[in-house]
């Protein structure tokens, strides 16, 4: 008897010969084409797309809820929510949300999507169950970015979003909205992995804003080489990396105990999205094609590798074997092998493959099965 994956895999042999028993991962890669509209589920195992599946819109973000058997991709001009089945690669359900939105995460425990909207400006949460609008957080105006704290005993469920004016947290249980924490151009926003810190990027001052979740009071501010564009924890949550404009470089904190400027490390030109294995950060150079790869134990950029056009995205697999790095112009991914990534004396790593996945790649996330 033939299995589900056996029979999505057969249009594939054909095309590429008989599959690598043991080889690659065990799952898939959704991807958010914005420009062909749709999702391509990359077969990691084989390393090839297996379906494309069509979403009305474009769609700009992918998330997954591991204790569900779907993926769900959000377009953004029309606010809409696509819920896309792992086990038969097909689309669901969709919900309209709003008329436009900005990004969307998925709450601690699965059981929710929090959408960050443009129009109307709000906050709203999506039951998964019964995938319905379960209430709207109004906003006082156009937000930037948003992030859900890290689900943690005895404290309550929270959030933090960014504004051109300021950073203001939201407490979901009550669902109300803080007052505003500090003045400013704020973009990105994390919280730390035990929740009781929120970092927020305040681009207009070149500064790291941590706050106190407790109390919503402002720990300490601080100054930056580049303008925090875009922030990424290495795996364990113990290093923040930040790159953007300003410096054709990567600035390290350690944010704990006492939030500390740790070093800038020159990496690439006009470093932009990052994303993090076990050993290493990787940094996407859009401008010149390649992606930077950083050491985490010694903070030093090891190697570099060529691209496709224009990287826009990097998502780390689950068993720390592949980084797919997904080139918008070209529409492909590139595959490194994580495991194959070593110190050399010219700092060049190669890849292992690339796939053609469609229109416009933006946004990728990996399930296995």
């Amino acid at each position: 008897m033939l299995t589900r994956r056996a029979l999505i895999a057969l249009p594939l042999l054909a095309a590429c010969g008989r599959r690598r028993k043991g080889a690659g991962f065990r799952g898939y890669a959704f991807v958010a084409n914005r420009d062909g509209q749709s999702i391509a589920a990359v077969d990691l195992e084989v390393l090839a797309v297996a379906r494309h599946i069509p979403v009305g819109g474009s769609p700009t973000q992918m998330v997954t809820a591991p204790s569900r058997p779907s993926v769900y991709a959000l377009t953004s001009s029309n606010g809409t929510l696509h819920e896309i089945s792992i086990d038969h690669l097909s689309f669901t359900r969709k919900l309209m949300i709003a008329s436009s939105a900005i990004r969307m995460e998925m709450a601690p425990d699965d059981s929710a999507i929090y959408v960050l909207a443009r129009e109307p400006q709000a906050l709203i949460k999506v039951r998964l169950d019964s995938f319905t609008v379960d209430w709207k957080l109004p906003l006082p105006e156009e937000p930037v970015d948003f992030t859900v704290a890290p689900e943690q005993e005895h404290a309550a469920p929270a959030a933090a979003v960014t504004f051109r004016s300021g950073v203001r947290l939201v407490d979901l249980a009550q669902r109300t909205l803080g007052n505003q924490a500090a003045a400013g151009d704020f973009g990105p926003v994390r919280f730390l992995a035990d929740a009781k810190t929120m970092v927020a990027a305040n681009r207009g001052q070149n500064q790291l804003a941590l706050f106190d979740v407790a109390s919503g009071q402002l720990i300490s501010n601080l100054p930056l080489s580049v303008r925090p564009d875009y922030l990424c924890f290495n795996s364990d949550g113990g290093q923040l990396f930040v790159t953007g404009e300003g410096m054709d470089a990567v600035v390290v904190v350690f944010p704990y105990h006492t939030p500390v400027v740790a070093g800038t490390i020159l990496a690439g030109h006009v470093p932009g999205t990052m994303a993090a294995s076990r050993q290493y950060i990787f940094v996407a150079n859009p401008q010149s094609a390649n992606v930077s790869i950083i050491e985490v134990a010694s903070r030093k950029m090891i190697a570099a590798v060529s691209v496709g056009n224009e990287p826009a995205c990097i998502t780390i697999t689950p068993d720390d074997q592949y980084a797919l790095v997904l080139n918008r112009v070209s529409g492909d991914i590139s595959v490194l092998r994580v495991g194959a990534i070593t110190r050399n004396r010219d700092r060049r790593a190669s890849l292992l493959t690339v796939i053609p996945v469609g229109a416009s790649p933006v946004s990728a996330v990996v399930r296995a099965v």
